[in-house]
């Protein structure tokens, strides 16, 4: 699992791709954050909070995870190299873990600069350091949690094709519907009282909780749960690939 770790960190900065996906994370955020006019614009809200970014953060993973996991599978299959990964002794699952650590580890990497909003928002704010630190830690381990979901999803949307373009538009319309459309549809008026129900099914209903500051297990549970459901899910595509090899 650590070779196959190793391989996927090495492969990601070993061109632009690793950098860019931090760099575009940072570039977007703080463009939304700090010079784009709207409501995640933290200047334009008139008071030191990081709520903004943590709205935002998202809907960038949406589109850059599946950028960086689209590859994890496909890009074997296309070179035909899938096969003889299949082959080696070091079974389905740490071979699958390997690649989803190598995702999500990339996705911490871009996360950690973004620390240097938290130093923003303490020296604008009045007094000075006037901000919520549990909502704002709660917000990182939902954020990270969250890339851990995307991360699975993209790794499963990844085994499903040998194309990376169909693996990205799989995987962003999986995050999509598991991150939004729950929340949508439990929105809808005839629904009543399951419609609560019905949100509790998707990723932002529990990322707002523990986004709160307040660690809920049955929000850890869910994560946990999710991250695993795809991971099975991958499991299961590869080891029929295998068996009709």
């Amino acid at each position: 699992m650590l070779a196959i770790l190793n391989k996927e960190i090495r492969s990601f900065f070993s061109s632009i791709s690793g950098y860019l996906v931090i760099g575009i994370f940072l570039l977007v955020s703080s463009l939304f954050l700090f010079v784009f006019s709207g409501s995640y614009n933290i200047l334009d809200a008139g008071f030191a909070d990081l709520k903004p970014f943590f709205d935002l953060a998202p809907w960038i993973f949406i589109f850059l995870i599946p950028a960086i996991s689209m590859k994890s599978f496909a890009d074997e299959k296309k070179m035909g190299t899938m096969e003889l990964l299949l082959t080696k002794p070091i079974g389905l699952w740490k071979l699958i873990l390997g690649k989803y650590l190598g995702v999500l580890l990339l996705v911490i990497m871009a996360i950690i600069p973004s620390l240097l909003f938290i130093y923003t928002i303490n020296e604008l704010g009045k007094p000075e350091g006037n901000w919520d630190l549990g909502a704002s830690l709660g917000s990182y381990l939902g954020l990270i949690l969250l890339g851990g979901c995307y991360s699975a999803i993209g790794i499963f949307a990844s085994s499903l094709s040998s194309n990376q373009i169909v693996s990205f538009l799989l995987s962003v319309f999986l995050c999509f519907f598991c991150f939004y459309a729950f929340e949508a549809l439990g929105e809808i008026n005839f629904l009543g009282s399951s419609g609560y129900i019905l949100e509790s099914f998707g990723i932002n209903f529990h990322y707002k909780s523990i986004s709160r500051g307040v660690i809920d297990t049955r929000d850890l549970i869910y994560f946990v749960s999710l991250i695993f459901l795809f991971l099975k899910l991958t499991q299961m595509t590869l080891r029929n690939e295998k068996n009709l090899s």
